[in-house]
């Protein structure tokens, strides 16, 4: 049976401010009320980034919505929330970041099957310049295909 993904939230501005060299897929520690709110979609991951603290990776200002009727169950939606990595991919994190210019970001939240999973991105910071040319990018290729998609319904 094909693991199904269902992507619940995602980080647009990362591939906007960085460079993603590579992604990472791990899983997340959450409370019942926690999963209930990621059910209903009501999940932020703007603004969030990972670290590793004491052989641990954590994620920070990952934005969980209380679940309206969680009452007292409910967490701190901007608490740190453990990610869940084989002690190798997290040693291998800790030298990825070491090196100047890396960081860890949040990419998406998503179901496997029925477990949250977060795809994790070793992101460099981009510059005004780069963001500015990945814009006109991004506008000369869709003025091109505009014109081609005119060219084609002539004839």
């Amino acid at each position: 049976m094909p693991d199904t993904q269902k992507i619940i939230a995602q980080n647009k501005k990362a591939r906007h401010n960085y460079f993603i060299d590579e992604t990472i897929e791990a899983g997340i520690e959450l409370f019942g009320t926690e999963v209930k709110s990621v059910r209903a979609s009501r999940v932020n991951l703007s603004d969030s980034y990972a670290s590793v603290d004491k052989g641990e990776v954590f994620v920070h200002g990952m934005n969980i919505s209380p679940y309206e009727k969680g009452n007292i169950f409910n967490r701190d939606p901007l608490r740190p929330k453990k990610l869940l990595l084989h002690k190798r991919e997290i040693r291998r994190l800790i030298g990825l970041t070491a090196q100047d210019g890396f960081s860890l970001i949040p990419l998406s939240l998503y179901f496997k099957g029925s477990i949250v999973k977060v795809a994790l991105g070793v992101c460099r910071g981009k510059k005004l310049y780069d963001k500015r040319r990945d814009i006109a990018d991004r506008d000369s290729k869709r003025s091109m295909d505009r014109a081609f998609k005119e060219h084609n319904n002539r004839f």
